[in-house]
């Protein structure tokens, strides 16, 4: 959408982008050949959108009038000398067609009023009517209506002496402005050979001058009073009558004469106006040479001048060589190399130099069409990200090779790497004075790159088999950018180490460049960014002491959030992991899939590693536990699940997404894991996030024996809901409901039956009675789920069986657990404990870790865990 906006006298348009595609269309709208540059902190572009009834001088319908228009001038430059030095009365043909050509021109008068103007200050086009009025009456207009009133018209009203015909058609050739600024546009036009635009406006300028010295020779001859003492009547008798067409090819002959030698012939001036006329026609025709020769002789130059400094560059490294006494090896490479570059030049394949002369925009968006796609395919960039690449190929020059040239030398300093685009080079190297083969790359392929990753001495001298283009990078320019990238670095270096040992078995040379770089590795020596997490991929315990003494962030993370602790832990390398946590490595870090250190190493099954967090503070609770229980369900992994609780984890957790384990293992059709979850107290009317429940899953995906556990735990749940006890005589005491929380009775009774004092406030009940063992319990022992104002009322009991429990004993390690009836006191519980596990049971904790100190918080269906004193019975 434009936003048009008022700046002083002139609206200003600022382009939106369908506009901007309308501009591109319409072809030289934004063309640099069709105006002047803008001043210094012009903010403004041309405007797009005039007012109505306004033209745009760069429309191109403008345009096409214009063009037609010059057509127009053309005939008028050869028609107005004509007529002026030829004619003395108007003839009908020439009359008729000069009044038509004069009514266009009439009209373009009439148009220029509604055209907008760019001002040159502003770089504004200004397309208020009144200005462009002012403006226009102000510079042309006058000279514009002087020549396009009829020749007829001005030759009556002209006063005697000027009656001439044909005189006042001369002011006509003020239209020949036109033709110069459309030779201008032209020149500029790359549409247009420059040569041959050149080359046709010097022969327009050549005729027109010739055409006009012609007619006004010949005027001096017709208006002198004795015809026989001029140029034409002394070698042509009665010169008057003879046709038109002979007097005006005699004058044309005098003319290019005059113009190209420097004697007459048989035509040469005989009377005094004739003399002085072709002494200024004769001055005149000096400057004109000069300026026909001058521009023919630069644009002969012009295209023989690179094929000149060619040959006296080669005779300049001829002579060189030859003085110097230079091996005839480097004499050829040096006239190779030269020749090469002649080639591209001629053949305008300069491609770093049109490169450079663009902004870097441009440059870096032509390199990324160009190379990534080869770039992206070397082995040391594997595996890095698409903006490493994108600065790469940007920084990279492309450079031409001949054959038999050397890229590099063995030995020299590593200021650059190369990549191969095409063509082939050989790897040599210097034993014994002797140049020996040891390699071949091709394209796709790298050439010192491990002199400059290493910082050392290039291995091989690098030489050509062919011609051959090559991606110069610089080894300043690459660290540079790598240093921004420090993941990127890692990358680049482990692609490295891992080409080493790939080709050391091949070349005994890189097996020992391989030990070398290691060994600079492990002492922080190389100039690339290395992270902790590379240190810690490859276990180099050294390289990660000697980073994080030089201040490295020791919870520092990749792009993923996953920190060095992460790496250590899922290895299970004790010494980087004693490293991370010595200098502050956070052992509760989360990555971004909520992954914890201490899941990697139970993943792993590296229990010393699992210790060694957990005594540092590490717990599963701090990630993702509903993430960990859906994979260990994926896995179909029964122990990791046993694990997860083990160290405190809740495998009922879910996901994100509203997925639990039990949702996952009724995918995978595991009823050991359905069965163990259910235990666990899982819920099977619990929906994810879609709405799916596990026994919507079981329905839909046919797992007959998981539907059919499932139809079980619906029935003993609704029984246990709708089941209706027996009525006893008397009231007694009230047994553990699976709704209700432990009432105790009170000691003594009222005479009507109720209870006369006060019971314990209620506890709020659980949701035990959801999970398998729940329901099976309270159908097996007949408790029904009744309130105790219903049991108040009616005086039933509801069962004689205690409250169940699970029990378990992780220091032992036994996690699962076992199912005992709650004994009366909490002394028992401890005893049974004892006989349980053989421990001196000293506390009872439920799951989360509180401490019981009274039997009567223990509800039914709770977990509970002993904890020793440190003895063994």
């Amino acid at each position: 959408m434009d936003a048009v906006r008022n700046r002083g006298p002139f609206r200003v348009s600022v382009c939106g982008q369908e506009e901007l595609e309308q501009l591109s269309r319409d072809g030289s709208q934004f063309s640099l050949s069709t105006g002047i540059l803008p001043s210094l902190g012009a903010r403004s572009n041309r405007r797009v959108k005039l007012r109505r009834f306004v033209i745009s001088p760069y429309d191109h319908r403008y345009r096409i009038w214009e063009t037609f228009l010059v057509v127009l001038v053309v005939y008028t430059a050869w028609v107005s000398p004509f007529e002026f030095g030829f004619l003395k009365k108007p003839q009908s043909p020439l009359s008729i067609t000069d009044n038509v050509v004069n009514g266009f021109f009439a009209v373009d008068i009439v148009l220029t009023f509604f055209v907008a103007y760019l001002d040159k200050s502003t770089y504004l086009l200004v397309d208020e009517p009144k200005k462009i009025a002012l403006k226009y009456a102000s510079s042309w207009l006058v000279f514009d209506v002087i020549s396009t009133i009829p020749s007829e018209l001005a030759h009556k009203i002209s006063p005697s002496p000027l009656r001439s015909y044909g005189l006042f058609n001369m002011l006509r050739l003020w239209r020949l402005r036109r033709v110069s600024a459309l030779f201008s546009r032209l020149e500029k036009d790359r549409n247009y050979n420059y040569f041959w635009v050149r080359c046709a406006k010097l022969v327009c300028v050549t005729l027109f001058a010739v055409h006009c010295a012609a007619c006004f020779y010949y005027l001096l001859a017709a208006r002198y009073h004795d015809p026989k003492r001029t140029w034409i009547g002394a070698s042509m008798e009665n010169f008057l009558e003879q046709s038109l067409w002979i007097r005006y090819v005699t004058s044309i002959y005098w003319s290019i004469t005059t113009l190209t030698t420097v004697g007459y012939g048989d035509l040469h001036p005989v009377n005094t106006r004739e003399m002085v006329f072709d002494i200024f026609y004769m001055l005149f025709n000096l400057g004109l040479t000069a300026y026909l020769i001058g521009n023919m002789t630069n644009l002969v130059v012009h295209g023989t001048s690179r094929t000149r400094k060619f040959r006296d560059t080669i005779q300049a490294a001829s002579s060189f060589a030859h003085r110097n006494q230079l091996p005839v090896r480097l004499q050829d490479q040096m006239l190779a190399h030269l020749c090469l570059k002649f080639r591209t030049d001629s053949e305008g394949l300069q491609q770093q130099e049109t490169l450079d002369s663009l902004p870097k925009a441009i440059r870096s968006s032509i390199s990324h069409y160009l190379f990534y796609s080869l770039v992206d395919k070397v082995y040391l960039f594997r595996g890095v990200s698409n903006d490493l690449i994108f600065q790469l190929v940007s920084e990279m020059k492309a450079e031409y090779f001949p054959p038999k040239e050397d890229v590099i030398l063995q030995n020299e300093a590593p200021t650059d790497f190369y990549i191969l685009v095409t063509g082939a080079v050989d790897l040599l190297v210097l034993k014994n004075g002797v140049e020996q083969v040891v390699g071949e790359a091709k394209t796709g392929e790298l050439c010192g790159e491990i002199g400059v990753l290493c910082y050392r001495p290039q291995l091989f001298t690098v030489r050509t088999k062919r011609l051959s283009q090559l991606l110069r990078l610089n080894r300043t320019a690459f660290l540079n950018i790598v240093q921004s990238n420090v993941g990127d670095g890692t990358i680049i270096m482990n692609n490295l180490l891992q080409h080493l040992k790939d080709v050391k078995d091949k070349d005994p040379i890189m097996e020992g460049v391989l030990l070398e770089t290691e060994n600079m590795l492990a002492r922080g020596r190389l100039d690339l960014p290395l992270s902790l997490c590379f240190a810690t991929l490859r276990g180099d315990d050294l390289l990660l002491h000697q980073l994080l003494k030089r201040g490295l962030d020791p919870n520092e993370s990749d792009n993923n959030g996953r920190t060095s602790l992460h790496i250590a832990a899922s290895k299970g390398n004790e010494n980087c992991v004693l490293l991370l946590l010595d200098f502050g490595a956070d052992p509760n870090s989360r990555d971004s899939d909520g992954i914890v250190p201490l899941w990697e190493a139970i993943l792993g099954g590296h229990e010393a590693v699992v210790q060694l967090l957990i005594d540092n503070g590490a717990n599963l609770r701090s990630g993702d536990v509903g993430h960990f229980a859906c994979t260990a369900a994926e896995q179909n992994n029964l122990q990791l699940l046993k694990e997860i609780l083990r160290y405190g984890g809740d495998v009922l957790s879910s996901r994100n997404n509203g997925t639990t384990a039990l949702h996952v293992a009724v995918c995978e059709d595991n009823i050991e894991i359905v069965k163990f979850l259910l235990k666990q107290g899982a819920d099977i009317d619990k929906p994810d996030v879609h709405g799916w429940t596990p026994r919507d899953l079981a329905d839909q995906q046919g797992h007959e024996e998981i539907k059919n556990l499932f139809q079980t735990i619906k029935e003993l749940k609704t029984q246990s809901v709708v089941a209706i006890p027996e009525k006893q005589k008397a009231i007694r005491f009230l047994g553990r409901f699976t709704s209700e929380p432990m009432i105790l009775p009170s000691p003594q009774e009222g005479n009507d039956g109720s209870w006369a004092g006060q019971s314990r406030p209620r506890r709020r009940t659980n949701n035990f009675h959801n999970s398998l063992f729940g329901i099976m319990s309270a159908a097996h022992t007949g408790e029904k789920d009744m309130s105790f104002a219903d049991h108040q009322t009616r005086g039933e009991k509801s069962g004689t069986n205690p409250a169940r429990v699970i029990i378990s004993c992780p220091e032992i390690g036994e996690v699962a657990g076992k199912v005992v009836l709650l004994p009366e006191s909490f002394n028992e519980l401890l005893e049974i404990g004892s006989m349980k596990y053989g421990i001196m049971a000293s506390k009872v904790l439920n799951k989360d870790g509180a401490a019981i100190e009274d039997i009567e918080v223990i509800r039914d269906g709770d977990q509970l865990i002993f904890v020793s004193n440190g003895g063994t019975i």
